[in-house]
């Protein structure tokens, strides 16, 4: 078993107890082990604390950081400020990438050592992912959650620590996990995610399904989607291919939902004028050409044309 002393894995988390073994499991058996591995106890009040330290008594690379209990369970913001009491903890030049990794996923066994692979064959590439899949609740059929390829999906954001440090890290606000990708193209870095057998994983909680349930989760989507500023007409356009998507139809209206009725009511927005434009001109130009001619077109500007887009 090789230990990578190149990357360490971040995980907030709060009241995992149902999925976080098979989530332990998965690292622990990974082919590339972290050099570490800050777990964030985010105030948890069921069995979490005690599978933890059962784990972190076994391994010497679990470390484990404990938050007292706020009351409830905080998405978004409240994520990524648990990721940063991790993040505090350790000296992060000391490593060469990072992940921002969530507590309820089974991810396969090459899963770290490919996408260390894949940072090494493309220098500018700043993030990346593989892709979740769900099992149905009926049928036990996995279902893939439809991400982009040219995102890492928040709940395993890998990241090359310099790539990560320039674009100032994460928004403490739900579009988190769109803004950063983002942000790496407008500043010369590549996003990517891959549908390779060997990079799904299982997502033990449905992306957007939040505590509340899915409906909530979608609305809240809509949010971070007004939030990050979104150009309506793309919103239309995204919240209209949700619908083909479960929950059918509803999903997808609970999302234009969330972003209208944040407008109403005057809800703050992303205050970076320069990401508002690159992000229209790109949100205008996927309505024109399609979101993968798009995506190239801006790779390609970075890269330079005689440099090949990674897919």
């Amino acid at each position: 078993m090789k230990v990578g002393n190149g990357y360490v894995l971040i995980s907030p988390c709060r009241d995992e107890a149902d999925y976080m073994r098979q989530t332990l499991d998965s690292v622990v058996a990974q082919s590339l082990r972290p050099a570490k591995w800050i777990i964030i106890d985010d105030g948890s009040t069921d069995e979490t604390p005690q599978i933890l330290g059962e784990y972190a008594r076994q391994h010497d690379w679990i470390e484990i950081v404990t938050r007292s209990n706020r009351g409830r369970r905080a998405v978004g913001p409240g994520v990524i400020d648990a990721f940063y009491a991790g993040l505090d903890t350790i000296s992060l030049g000391d490593f060469e990438y990072l992940c921002k990794f969530d507590l309820d996923l089974n991810i396969p066994p090459r899963y770290f050592e490919l996408l260390i692979e894949r940072m090494k064959q493309q220098p500018r590439l700043g993030t990346c992912s593989g892709k979740p899949y769900f099992p149905d609740p009926d049928t036990g059929e996995l279902i893939s959650e439809m991400c982009g390829d040219e995102m890492s999906v928040g709940m395993t954001k890998f990241y090359r620590t310099r790539c990560f440090e320039e674009i100032g890290g994460f928004v403490r606000e739900v579009m988190w996990d769109g803004i950063d990708c983002h942000t790496c193209r407008m500043k010369g870095w590549l996003a990517r995610s891959w549908d390779d057998p060997d990079l799904r994983f299982l997502h033990l909680r449905a992306m957007g399904s939040s505590q509340k349930g899915m409906l909530t989760g979608r609305q809240r989507h809509g949010f971070g989607q007004y939030f990050m500023g979104t150009w309506f007409p793309y919103m239309v356009a995204s919240a209209a291919f949700r619908m083909t998507r479960p929950p059918v139809v509803v999903g997808g209206l609970a999302m234009l939902w969330g972003y209208i009725t944040s407008w109403a009511r005057g809800l703050p927005k992303y205050n970076n004028a320069e990401f508002i434009r690159f992000l229209h001109a790109y949100q205008k130009r996927c309505m024109i050409v399609g979101k993968r001619k798009a995506t190239e077109e801006i790779e390609q500007k970075i890269l330079g044309t005689n440099h090949q887009v990674v897919v």
